[in-house]
Protein backbone atom coordinates (compact mmCIF):
# COMPACT_ATOMS: atom_id res chain seq x y z
CA UNK A 1 0.00 0.00 0.00
CA UNK A 2 1.44 3.33 -1.08
CA UNK A 3 1.56 6.31 1.27
CA UNK A 4 -1.36 8.68 0.86
CA UNK A 5 1.04 11.58 0.22
CA UNK A 6 2.62 9.82 -2.79
CA UNK A 7 -0.79 8.92 -4.19
CA UNK A 8 -1.98 12.51 -3.77
CA UNK A 9 1.18 13.84 -5.41
CA UNK A 10 0.72 11.54 -8.42
CA UNK A 11 -2.86 12.80 -8.92
CA UNK A 12 -1.70 16.40 -9.33
CA UNK A 13 -1.07 17.67 -12.87
CA UNK A 14 2.69 17.48 -13.49
CA UNK A 15 4.74 20.37 -14.89
CA UNK A 16 5.82 18.17 -17.80
CA UNK A 17 3.83 15.32 -19.36
CA UNK A 18 6.73 12.86 -19.03
CA UNK A 19 6.59 13.16 -15.25
CA UNK A 20 3.12 11.59 -15.09
CA UNK A 21 3.03 8.59 -12.73
CA UNK A 22 0.31 6.03 -13.30
CA UNK A 23 -0.80 4.22 -10.17
CA UNK A 24 -3.30 1.52 -9.32
CA UNK A 25 -6.54 3.15 -8.19
CA UNK A 26 -7.12 0.45 -5.60
CA UNK A 27 -3.79 0.22 -3.74
CA UNK A 28 -1.58 2.97 -5.22
CA UNK A 29 1.15 0.66 -6.55
CA UNK A 30 3.09 2.07 -9.52
CA UNK A 31 5.01 -0.99 -10.74
CA UNK A 32 3.21 -3.74 -12.65
CA UNK A 33 0.50 -1.32 -13.81
CA UNK A 34 -2.01 -2.43 -16.47
CA UNK A 35 -3.35 0.62 -18.30
CA UNK A 36 -6.45 -1.02 -19.77
CA UNK A 37 -7.84 -1.76 -16.32
CA UNK A 38 -6.13 1.01 -14.27
CA UNK A 39 -4.92 -1.71 -11.86
CA UNK A 40 -1.63 -3.22 -10.75
CA UNK A 41 -0.96 -6.88 -11.52
CA UNK A 42 -1.75 -8.01 -7.98
CA UNK A 43 -5.13 -6.27 -7.73
CA UNK A 44 -5.95 -7.36 -11.29
CA UNK A 45 -5.33 -11.00 -10.41
CA UNK A 46 -7.39 -10.82 -7.21
CA UNK A 47 -10.34 -9.15 -8.92
CA UNK A 48 -10.20 -11.46 -11.95
CA UNK A 49 -10.24 -14.56 -9.74
CA UNK A 50 -13.27 -13.22 -7.86
CA UNK A 51 -15.02 -12.47 -11.17
CA UNK A 52 -15.27 -8.75 -10.52
CA UNK A 53 -13.81 -7.76 -13.92
CA UNK A 54 -16.30 -8.44 -16.73
CA UNK A 55 -14.95 -10.38 -19.70
CA UNK A 56 -11.87 -11.69 -17.89
CA UNK A 57 -11.50 -15.26 -16.75
CA UNK A 58 -8.59 -17.51 -15.79
CA UNK A 59 -7.23 -19.43 -18.74
CA UNK A 60 -6.75 -23.18 -18.57
CA UNK A 61 -5.96 -25.84 -21.16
Amino acid sequence: MAKTSTVARSKKKPKFSTRKVRRCFKCGRKHGYIRDFDLCRICFREMANKGEIPGVKKSSW
